[in-house]
């Protein structure tokens, strides 16, 4: 979709992702490997109680769902930015649900422009996750 046919504060719900504990742990020691995110015995000891999943998994994971449904579709043009919020942690079994929303829209050229889309991200019991806010680079209309 052209950058010109998206509208501020449209939504999107990103389908529900299911934490697997194996894929989780893998994650970790394969791209984060701290003890919080690998050592089920040292987790036991902390605050939380048991390994949580890394933040960037949790992301990904509802990332890989956006795609999918993603505003821009084939006008995509590439990724600019993304930044990542975390407000509570995500443990095995959590279920991830997003959502998507149009935060902003700007015409770089006659070419693109930039699409912001902030993605908030709730467990099961509708607790905020995370909140990441992406920037696109989008196709414009070709002019005529």
């Amino acid at each position: 979709m052209y950058l010109e046919d998206i509208l501020i504060s449209s939504q999107k719900t990103v389908e529900n992702i299911i934490i697997d504990k194996e894929e989780m742990l893998d994650f970790a020691r394969k791209y984060n490997p701290v003890k919080i995110h690998t050592d089920e015995e040292f987790a036991k000891q902390t605050r939380f109680g048991d390994v949580i999943a890394a933040g960037m998994m949790s992301f990904l994971s509802v990332w890989s769902q956006y795609v999918q449904v993603d505003f821009a579709g084939d006008d995509l043009v590439a990724g600019k930015s993304t930044s990542v919020e975390w407000s509570k942690p995500v443990f095995a079994g959590d279920v991830l649900r997003g959502v998507a929303t149009v935060t902003g829209l700007s015409f770089r050229n006659e070419h693109n422009g930039l699409l912001t889309v902030t993605i908030d991200v709730f467990n099961q019991n509708d607790e905020k996750v995370l909140t990441s806010v992406v920037e696109s680079i989008v196709k414009r209309r070709p002019k005529n």
